[in-house]
């Protein structure tokens, strides 16, 4: 059985008005078992939450960080913490 859990992560760079948070449910949802919703941050960041397998989170974490997204990603800060639970399937908020 594979461990639940949360990942916390916020993008940095030219990640606002390029689409970032509709390919990031996209990817989310290709990627299966997810949910949770990436949110734009008033610094220009984007954050994202994301619960489930581990193994589904550290996909999309690869994505964040890899060059295949929309914008320019300069960075991410990631936490991994325990689910929370609450969330209706991958939302944009």
């Amino acid at each position: 059985m594979s461990e639940d859990v949360r990942l916390v992560a916020w993008v940095r760079g030219r990640v606002q008005g390029v689409g970032f948070r509709w390919f990031t449910r996209a990817k989310a949802l290709e990627i299966g078992g997810l949910s949770g919703f990436a949110l734009n941050v008033d610094d220009g960041r984007v954050q994202v939450v994301a619960e489930g397998p581990k193994e589904a989170c550290q996909k999309l974490l690869d994505w964040l960080k890899g060059g295949d997204t929309p914008g320019r990603v300069e960075g991410v800060t990631e936490i991994w913490d325990t689910p929370r639970g609450g969330y209706d399937g991958f939302a944009i908020r």
